[in-house]
């Protein structure tokens, strides 16, 4: 697929969500230091209403797969006896656009569902979803400081209602960035160790590190090691197709490369840059570097394969595979987890993987029509959306979970982290399916505390393993973010990959078609003979030139133009 919306959505609810502020690829003018957020303008503690609500049941859709929370889990049972909220999870089995098809068939839905730019017009276009302003303005009054900064922003293109409230990209007072979630060629660190800690720049540094170190490490811990894996299932193909963008020195904007001086997009697959990369891989995988298995393992092979420790490097968004993390550190097995490294084609070329915290435009949780009381959903957001509930739902239970030293700074004791990164015990005693969704503060409290263990400096220094402050001590960085260039402003479009394509258009059917088409040549492609290899890029260019490709292109810049003009 062209657009990627960066599902983080998986990893951080099963995996990882200790790390910072993550999602939208947040950064910050300076990813080693704490900046002071211009869009939190909300007020921090916010206000809960004092009348008395009725219970409810309320059924939740979650669009990606998932394990339901334990009955007897400790937050849920708080929600229930002080909300009056009870929440039924349904976790996607199977594929996602045909449960979704089924779904709109029918015309009933659950309560709430969990939506994505590329499944929001499919949703609207069926009139399936609860336009929220109203409501908002009435009954909910956290909600509406929250998002009043980003009208224009929420809105449907197409009709100016508010259906999705994104989940992440509003920030409160100050917030720092320890770690970036988002892309990268990641690179185990003992490869790096192995090499002295290179500061690797070039695309061919980094293969000739893996080259170097597999030839001395045949094997790791009995099994073959692999030199670099690529991930090409269903919509995490961005692990295939997106790296030409940012080898080139620009952020994800998913299927294009936008000029930020005249913020127009150019469609990057077929260009000469998107050629380089390949023919690279191709190169690679002609040296016995490449896991051949890479396109045609599901995602929990590839998981699987990570959490082994023999998979020197990867392209990839580190909340995707941060469960495979989780894995080797339980392992202790710190050398084999994985450093960031911001990689371009040239010397001379700046690197852009990080960037400034964006709104999660059409991600987040969006109301259906089968709803049967719309007005007490939005009410029991617009409760979470204090500091009460957001400390629960981002830290725990104060004593239980953490605690609070004699400065007011909360902390976790080693037992209670070990606890915060257990998947098992996180579905007794923490509502993460529920907060990861919903609208939430993202920066730091009132008090000053973060509003996660991850984004508190000392809790996530503390937090790491004696193996990773020494690495980081290495490079003589302080945290892991440390390895980016700082993000630079974002341009006021920014990103691209978020745009609604509108299911059923020329531009929707085109990325559909371009994005099947990729995923037919590039494997063949990077698996030719090296003699080979351009006659088969050749065919996948006449391919793709056969497709409107313009259709989508246009799409993408006037949703652009209309981004400049109306989200000054």
């Amino acid at each position: 697929m062209m657009l990627k919306k960066r599902n983080w959505l998986v990893a951080l609810l099963t995996g990882l969500l200790s790390v910072s502020f993550v999602l939208t690829g947040c950064g910050g003018s300076d990813s080693s230091s704490s900046s002071t957020s211009t869009s939190g303008s909300a007020t921090a503690t916010g206000s809960a209403s004092a009348e008395k609500l009725d219970p409810i049941e309320i059924s939740f859709f979650i669009a990606d797969p998932g394990q339901a929370p334990t009955p007897d889990n400790k937050i849920y049972k708080r929600i229930k006896e002080e909300l009056g909220v009870t929440c039924n999870f349904e976790f996607l089995v199977g594929d996602k656009n045909q449960k979704i098809g089924v779904m709109i068939a029918g015309g009933e839905y659950p309560d709430v569902i969990t939506l994505g730019s590329d499944t929001v017009s499919k949703f609207t276009g069926a009139g399936a979803l609860v336009p929220l302003e109203d409501i908002i303005e009435k009954d909910a009054p956290n909600l509406k400081k929250h998002f009043d900064p980003y009208k224009n922003k929420v809105k449907d293109v197409t009709d100016g209602h508010f259906y999705v409230m994104p989940g992440y990209g509003v920030y409160y007072n100050d917030f720092s960035i320890n770690v970036n979630e988002g892309p990268a060629f990641f690179m185990q660190k003992a490869v790096l160790k192995d090499a002295g800690y290179p500061k690797v720049k070039t695309l061919d540094q980094y293969f000739d590190l893996i080259e170097k170190y597999k030839a001395k490490n045949p094997t790791i811990d009995g099994q073959p090691t692999i030199g670099f894996e690529v991930l090409s299932e269903g919509w995490r193909d961005f692990c295939l197709k997106n790296p030409p963008q940012h080898l080139i020195g620009h952020p994800n904007d998913g299927g294009v490369v936008v000029d930020n001086k005249t913020n127009t997009a150019e469609f990057f697959w077929d260009k000469d840059y998107a050629k380089r990369y390949y023919k690279k891989l191709n190169e690679v995988n002609a040296k016995g570097l490449l896991d051949p298995e890479s396109f045609t393992m599901n995602y929990d092979q590839y998981i699987a394969k990570l959490s082994s420790g023999r998979v020197l490097g990867m392209f990839d968004q580190h909340w995707n595979f941060s469960n495979a993390e989780l894995t080797l550190k339980t392992q202790k097995k710190f050398e084999r987890t994985y450093a960031p490294l911001p990689v371009v084609f040239d010397e001379g070329t700046q690197d852009y993987y990080m960037d400034r915290p964006v709104l999660n435009v059409n991600t987040g949780y969006a109301i259906t029509k089968s709803a049967k009381d719309p007005a007490r959903i939005v009410k029991f957001f617009d409760a979470l959306l204090t500091e009460k509930w957001q400390k629960i739902l981002g830290w725990g239970i104060e004593g239980e979970d953490y605690k609070v030293d004699d400065k007011g700074s909360f902390y976790m004791t080693p037992e209670q982290r070990v606890n915060y990164n257990d998947q098992t015990w996180r579905l007794g005693n923490m509502a993460h399916t529920l907060w990861y969704y919903a609208p939430k503060m993202e920066g730091t409290f009132s008090d000053g505390n973060a509003t996660g263990p991850g984004g508190q400096p000392k809790e996530y220094y503390d937090a790491l393993d004696q193996y990773d402050k020494d690495f980081l001590k290495a490079y003589g960085y302080d945290q892991q973010s440390d390895f980016f260039s700082p993000a630079p402003e974002n341009r006021i479009s920014y990103p691209a990959w978020q745009i609604d394509l509108v299911d059923g258009s020329p531009a929707s059917m085109a990325n559909t078609k371009a994005g099947d088409i990729a995923t037919k040549f590039l494997p063949k492609a990077i698996l030719a003979k090296p003699d080979k290899f351009d006659s088969v890029w050749d065919e996948y260019v006449n391919q793709l030139h056969k497709e409107d490709i313009q259709a989508y292109v246009d799409r993408i810049n006037d949703q652009l133009k209309w981004r400049a003009e109306n989200w000054k």
